[in-house]
């Protein structure tokens, strides 16, 4: 069984996904670890309600964002983690921390990458965005981290429909109900081995699904 660690800087309800499918047997691993930047963040809360270990590092406390790092690294490594995933995680991982867990780092974003993602694109901003465009079509994106922001090659993706007379949190309630779906399946596919990551040279690796 994979060991996972979440990554998370706020409420956590997608925390609170995978913890529950975690505990219906239905995710394919074992969440060992919940790591937030932030020490107000809920999602620690709900991780030691269900028995999981909750740490906070935060740049400012171990100072600078290079020690952050490290210490992330040398945490996850002494638990033993296979699989890290980012739910909510408002911050930038180093490419150290990056290349220590190559291919092995899954984000959720409230878009349909390429689109609304990047810098500056997080949380409400993004569906802020998507409504200010006029796009018709919205949604969610699970990809690997790599060095860039929301860069990483996208391993699955689910839309949602913009409907008219949209607000930003109605349209935010509607994806965050699909990412609920959509993240949890993903990382239940890594732990069962059923995606591979293919590196072309030359090229974006591909990620499939067998």
């Amino acid at each position: 069984m994979k060991n996972i660690a979440v990554l998370v800087s706020g409420s956590g309800t997608n925390l609170q996904s995978l913890i529950d499918q975690a505990e219906k047997g239905t995710l394919g691993g074992s969440i060992r670890l919940v790591v937030s930047n932030r020490e107000d963040a809920y999602a620690l809360e709900r991780a030691r309600r269900h028995g999981i270990e909750a740490q906070v590092l935060t740049p400012k406390r171990l100072g600078g964002s290079r020690a952050f790092n490290l210490a992330l690294v040398e945490l996850l490594r002494s638990r033993g983690i296979d699989l890290v995933v980012l739910a909510g995680f408002m911050s930038i991982l180093a490419p150290e921390t990056v290349a220590a867990f190559r291919d092995r780092i899954l984000n959720i974003h409230p878009s349909l990458i390429p689109s609304f993602c990047g810098k500056g694109f997080h949380g409400i901003k993004v569906h802020e965005a998507v409504l200010e465009y006029g796009a018709k079509v919205s949604g969610a994106t699970v990809h690997l981290v790599d060095e860039g922001t929301d860069t990483g090659p996208i391993v699955a993706q689910r839309s949602v429909e913009v409907l008219p007379g949209d607000s930003p949190e109605r349209l935010q309630a509607r994806v965050l109900a699909v990412e609920h779906e959509l993240l949890p399946a993903c990382v239940r596919a890594f732990c069962q081995g059923r995606l591979r990551v293919e590196q072309v040279p030359g090229k974006r690796p591909i990620v499939h699904w067998d």
